[in-house]
């Protein structure tokens, strides 16, 4: 399969594969940590905490969507909508992650998750998550 150009830079199916490799790992822990967060917030037994741990499980199945599709695919461009549901599950936890201060630990690997994300949003020319 041949790479693909994206905003002017050329990536190879490696590359894009290192970057999903990249956020599954730093979603792991994530995950993990905004679940202590929200218990040892304001939002510990509330709809809103039953809430944002669903969404950061969705994002979880979408990244695992998403690994399943780009490794059955020759082209990763051809992932594309599988990035997009990520992208889009992922608004909603960063929203909530920008009213709310959830502890160093779990900022700290929201940014990290961000990063990948957006990485692969300037790949797929979707829009980032701000």
């Amino acid at each position: 399969a041949q790479p693909r150009a994206a905003r002017g830079k050329i990536y190879t199916k490696a590359e894009v594969n290192q970057i999903i490799n990249n956020l599954e790992t730093r979603l792991d822990r994530f995950k993990n940590d905004f679940d202590t967060a929200l218990d040892n917030s304001r939002l510990n037994g509330s709809d809103r905490e039953d809430y944002l741990n669903k969404r950061a499980k969705d994002l979880e199945r979408a990244t695992d969507e998403l690994r399943k599709e780009f490794d059955r695919r020759d082209a990763w461009i051809e992932s594309k909508d599988e990035v997009r549901k990520c992208l889009n599950i992922a608004k909603d936890i960063n929203g909530a992650m920008k009213k709310r201060r959830l502890g160093a630990k779990a900022e700290s690997n929201w940014s990290a998750v961000r990063y990948e994300l957006n990485t692969l949003a300037k790949i797929y020319n979707l829009p980032t998550i701000k």
